[in-house]
């Protein structure tokens, strides 16, 4: 544990310990607090070469819930892939805000839902709406339908469809629309090397970064009940530009919510007017 901490740390993790023992754990079959309640047991050559090929892959930038297909996300265990975004803590922040706004017996949207991560919790933590998940990569949707399969008291109140947008959806009526859209520029896949690994149309939305944004409050407008919630994820340094999109595409009583850094992360509003 100590020299895979310390060689992940070399190798440009940033969280080496955390790595190790997720990895270690995943190897022997073990939670992480027995890697201490049975510290002094010998490992066998087996089991040290089982370490030895996870934690290598780890020094190669690749992400943890790749390595072990899994990924916690709040009150989940989600399956990941290559082909998803790894889902992050920020995000919770997101599904947080659409916990405690939308209002009771919600038709909530997901657009662009990835590993499901923000639908399948929504769903979990409110059980009176009703969520469904779009997701224009196919590769991507069978990972959400895999996640949502392992739900099975959500399947009623759940559905992932395909759709470039809101496409599959369109001419019904939300009460929320919620988005963890891309918001990166092509620049921060060379400054952030990590982020290679990961499905770049989940991350990179165009030079301004805000691309993506845009499109989902066009298609939000259209698709939200008059006084309908839209919650975006937004980058650090995006909100005033973003909410000014907001603003412009006719929504008010426009918030943020930050994450644990104070970063403004999940931006909120209501559709104003509209029939």
């Amino acid at each position: 544990m100590r020299r895979s901490t310390e060689w992940l740390g070399a190798r440009g993790s940033d969280t080496p310990r955390l790595d190790a023992e997720v990895l270690i754990g995943h190897a022997l079959g073990l939670e992480r607090i027995q890697l201490y309640t049975e510290a002094d047991r010998p490992l066998t050559e087996d089991e040290l070469a089982a370490c030895r090929a996870l934690v290598a892959r780890r020094g190669d930038l690749v992400p943890v819930a790749h390595i072990t297909g899994r990924r916690a996300f709040g009150r989940l265990d989600l399956e990941v892939t290559p082909d998803v975004l790894v889902p992050r803590p920020d995000t919770e922040v997101v599904v947080d805000v659409v916990v405690e706004l939308a209002p009771e017996g919600a038709r909530v949207a997901d657009w662009g839902t990835g590993s499901g991560a923000i639908a399948l919790s929504v769903a979990d933590q409110r059980p009176d709406v009703a969520v469904t998940g779009l997701e224009r990569s196919a590769a991507a949707l069978d990972v959400a339908r895999r996640n949502l399969a392992s739900r099975p008291d959500l399947a009623g109140r759940v559905r992932m469809l395909q759709s470039d947008g809101m496409a599959a959806v369109a001419g019904e009526r939300f009460e929320v629309v919620v988005s963890n859209p891309p918001y990166l520029v092509p620049a921060d896949l060379q400054r952030f090397p990590a982020l290679r690994q990961e499905p770049e149309q989940a991350l990179v939305a165009g030079p301004a970064g805000t691309e993506d944004h845009a499109r989902v409050v066009r298609e939000a407008a259209d698709a939200l009940a008059p006084g309908g919630l839209l919650v975006m994820e937004i980058g650090e340094g995006q909100h005033d530009a973003v909410e000014a999109l907001m603003v412009a595409g006719g929504f008010g009583d426009v918030g943020a919510r930050p994450d644990l850094a104070g970063i403004p992360r999940a931006l909120h509003g209501h559709r104003i007017g509209g029939a």
